[in-house]
């Protein structure tokens, strides 16, 4: 079920930072309290293999995502030791030291299931004991939310494992977000800052096919 135009869950979650802290983070309270934009993405596991490029990927970008208010918090299903383990590991070693903002440390999935993005199918109920079994992994797919400063879902979206994320297209929706806000206009396909965006009427439409 999509969850864009919702409430983001109300939930606290355990996480982790590169100083070895645990803590409680709820998305929702985060982007409430501090009046900023939150990208949530979710990974599969700690060290696995195209993971790791997302998450230095979003940390070499972390300057763009502040300088747009918007806060990045990375998250799976892994406990918070495992994640540190991760952050302790250097980057030559497939480790993802060097990432500073928190991860999210789901490890009893409460989150990822209320948001659906769990790997489990092919549930099947065995009459004999009463018991439901289900196959796969158990782990989250490359799900991506951005929350707006009042914990509204704004943009979801959801990548099969083997394909990894591009940072920029994020960075991209998040100033198309921010200049419906500002200036009450729409963005049309392929915007980008600083292009020409449309009034959300037939007059406008018009207008900007015709120039286009």
């Amino acid at each position: 079920m999509a969850l864009v135009g919702r409430q983001f869950p109300d939930l606290d979650v355990n996480a982790m930072n590169d100083m070895g802290d645990t803590f409680k983070v709820n998305v929702l309270e985060e982007a409430r309290n501090n009046n900023k934009k939150v990208v949530l993405f979710w990974y599969p596991k700690d060290f696995t293999f195209v993971c790791p490029t997302e998450l230095h990927a979003f940390q070499a970008a972390l300057g763009e995502f502040e300088k747009r208010n918007t806060l990045v918090i990375g998250a799976s299903c892994d406990t918070a030791e495992v994640h540190f383990a991760w952050l302790s590991t250097s980057k030559d070693n497939g480790g993802i030291e060097g990432v500073t903002y928190p991860i999210l440390a789901d490890s009893n999935r409460n989150l990822a299931s209320a948001l659906g993005i769990l790997d489990i199918f092919n549930e099947q109920f065995d009459e004999e004991t009463g018991l439901v079994t289900v196959e796969g992994d158990n782990v989250t797919y490359r799900a991506t939310y951005i929350i707006d400063e009042e914990g509204t879902i704004q943009h979801e979206s959801v990548n099969n494992m083997p394909l990894g994320r591009n940072v920029n297209e994020y960075l991209r929706i998040i100033d198309a977000l921010t200049h419906v806000q500002e200036k009450g206009e729409v963005c049309p396909a392929n915007w980008e800052e600083g292009k020409e965006a449309m009034q959300a009427n037939a007059k406008g439409t018009a207008a900007y096919l015709a120039s286009h």
